[in-house]
């Protein structure tokens, strides 16, 4: 039975055989002792990576945001994100139960701008929300893996200093914006106080975030994270997978981008071919130009799940991401040689889904 081609998300990777050989040799101790010298090592790379004084070990990314959060905010405070920010969307309402914040979102399709943070602050009055930290997602996961601008980053970080307010960054896929816009991860991430990055997806390490910023802040991040239950002992043979993924896997990131390009260019090629078929109405399909290793398919009137049915009968895993909209992931266990194939089998599921009837409403005629 051939292998099936995940597309659901870049988390799916498995650790490669020379990540699992520096695993097996990760010298390790306990690291709630702070005794664990793997791990030291990785905290002192990313650091160094991010431009930041220090960095904090911890399980996942969503960790590694809601304890930015509590460290950036008091209950009651407001945080301004965009739309669909992974902070506020995915990660189980965490922020306001652990923190108690609530979030205001800026701007349209995941990105904002200097004037959307300016009209989204509060007054400093005594029944409003205080306003206090802006959160910037880099890449937008939601907006097809965009890479926010970093002039608007910049002019953003101004607007944010000129009222006091504190700068958090998503960086769940900072490095992918890097390869993506050609900027070191240290430039990228200099504006913030803190900077949350991820292993465990376009790096392909399979556990793993850190979060970065100043002595002060990963001081106080160290307890934060026990009382979450994030305190790992003999976490080095994970932070050695990390270490291997930073070493050996930056680079080859374009290669996902590229993967994203050319399924997009042969899912475009349906779609406009749906499209000549019609004299009027809306695109049958839209599937934007990925910037990164994201890539979305919306059709209209047509359920999610009829997509990711016809693409997993022929081969290939996507995950629905909205009523008529798919996403799929490129990554480090997408083998060159299986792009190909998988641009194949998405032309064909979407070539089926675009000639079955849609509803009156746009939710779709289901089977």
């Amino acid at each position: 039975m051939q292998a099936m081609i995940d597309l659901r998300s870049d988390t799916v990777t498995r650790p490669t055989a020379a990540m699992r050989a520096a695993m097996a040799a990760a010298e390790v101790g306990d690291d709630v002792y702070r005794e664990d010298p793997t791990v030291r090592r990785l905290e002192e790379r990313v650091a160094e990576l991010t431009g930041k004084e220090a960095a904090l070990f911890v399980p996942s990314g969503t960790m590694g945001n809601q304890i930015a959060l509590l460290c950036l905010t008091q209950r009651g405070d407001e945080v301004i994100a965009g739309e669909g920010a992974h902070c506020a969307f995915y990660e189980s309402g965490a922020a306001p139960a652990w923190s108690g914040v609530q979030f205001v979102f800026a701007g349209r399709g995941g990105l904002f701008t200097a004037g959307d943070v300016e009209d989204a602050i509060k007054p400093p009055l005594y029944y409003l929300p205080r306003t206090r930290v802006v959160a910037i997602e880099n890449t937008h996961n939601r907006a097809g893996g965009r890479v926010f601008p970093q002039d608007d980053v910049l002019a953003i970080a101004r607007v944010a200093r000129a009222h006091g307010l504190a700068l958090h960054l998503d960086g769940a896929r900072l490095w992918n914006a890097s390869v993506a816009c050609g900027r070191p991860v240290a430039e990228l991430a200099a504006p913030f106080d803190t900077v949350s990055v991820c292993f465990s997806k376009g790096l392909g390490a399979p556990v793993g975030s850190a979060l970065c910023g100043s002595a002060d802040v990963v001081r106080a991040a160290l307890r934060f994270r026990k009382m979450l239950g994030g305190g790992m002992r003999q976490a080095g043979v994970l932070a050695a997978a990390a270490l291997y993924a930073l070493s050996h896997h930056q680079a080859r990131i374009a290669e996902d981008h590229e993967a994203a390009r050319a399924i997009a260019r042969a899912l475009r090629e349906v779609a406009h071919r749906a499209a000549a078929t019609r004299f009027t109405g809306p695109p049958p399909a839209t599937i934007e130009e990925p910037e990164t290793n994201i890539l979305y398919i919306d059709t209209p009137g047509i359920p999610a799940e009829r997509l990711v049915d016809a693409a997993r009968r022929r081969g290939v895993l996507v995950g629905a991401a909205g009523r008529s909209a798919v996403r799929a992931v490129t990554h480090l266990d997408v083998a060159p040689e299986q792009v190909a194939p998988a641009a194949s089998a998405l032309a064909e599921a979407l070539a089926e889904v675009l000639v079955q009837p849609r509803d009156r409403d746009g939710a779709g005629v289901r089977a």
